[in-house]
């Protein structure tokens, strides 16, 4: 995991340890109260109160019980749901294949009216060919998928961009120029992919930049993420995904959007690295 992950997910349960310690002082007791209550070694309730260690659902109901607030149980359960579900590895996220993966997303992607999107190292799905995808989610089946419903998997990728045509959605998309020449696809797959991005950035409703290679850089390229309106970041890393809903964690993404942006071309300058990008190809 890395660092931005390990700490978001840190700060995460340390604000529901703080929550289960104020339980406990509310209600009078101490680290070995609580421990007497709950049965446990007070070696327990010391890790989990100072977010060294993550309770389980059972442990926090048995917290609330020997607190006498059962009532606060579900909610703290749901922290605690939420605190697991920001950070997911591509193994837990993909067990069940790629079809469902994509589709949990599609709720989001409904509800989401402002989208921006930066791109490291390879096309945003909305903007992606049916051949495209199929392409590199075969790529990723291969890598770390032992089930293969790569053809599922694009169905339902092709499904989601219906959000591209329909309500009052606006798309910022940035793309690294390096990435208008990875190879993740075939060199005639490749070139259809970028006629559809040239007709793509016609749409009123989307601006798409390009950053140039060689553009003099103030912010270094960082992993592909997606903000969704100012309420959800989701980073996809080597390792796993990470979902950030804190403020201060989106505004982070955020800021960093801003200054990529100034950095891209934007209209006939960026079609024109598109048009150079296909051409390359020969």
């Amino acid at each position: 995991m890395s660092q931005s992950a390990s700490s978001s997910v840190q700060q995460a349960r340390q604000l529901l340890a703080d929550r289960l310690r104020e339980l406990a002082k509310d209600a009078g007791l101490d680290g070995k109260d609580v421990a007497a209550r709950c049965g446990w070694h007070p070696s327990k309730v010391s890790r989990i109160s100072t977010g060294k260690a993550k309770p389980s659902e059972v442990d926090i109901r048995t917290w609330c019980q020997a607190c006498g607030t059962e009532d606060q149980a579900e909610d703290l359960v749901a922290a605690l749901r939420d605190v697991e579900g920001m950070w997911l590895t591509w193994r837990r996220l993909e067990r069940a294949g790629l079809r469902r993966s994509q589709e949990e997303r599609l709720p989001l992607y409904e509800r989401t009216r402002r989208f921006r999107s930066y791109s490291s190292w390879a096309l945003p799905g909305l903007l992606q060919t049916y051949q495209y995808t199929e392409d590199v989610l075969r790529t990723i089946q291969r890598q770390r998928v032992p089930l293969d419903d790569v053809a599922d998997a694009v169905a339902a990728r092709m499904e989601r961009q219906r959000v591209l045509y329909e309500g009052q959605r606006l798309f910022a998309f940035l793309i690294e120029e390096s990435v208008l020449r990875n190879t993740l696809s075939t060199g005639e797959a490749q070139d259809e992919q970028l006629e559809h991005l040239i007709t793509v950035s016609d749409l009123l409703n989307v601006s798409l930049g390009v950053i140039p290679v060689a553009r003099q850089r103030c912010q270094l390229p960082v992993e592909n993420f997606w903000i969704y309106d100012s309420v959800q970041v989701n980073v996809e890393l080597v390792s796993g995904y990470l979902t950030l809903t804190q403020p201060s964690e989106v505004k982070t993404y955020a800021d960093t959007f801003a200054v990529l942006a100034k950095m891209a071309v934007y209209g006939d300058k960026a079609r024109a690295l598109l048009v150079k990008a296909r051409d390359s190809l020969g």
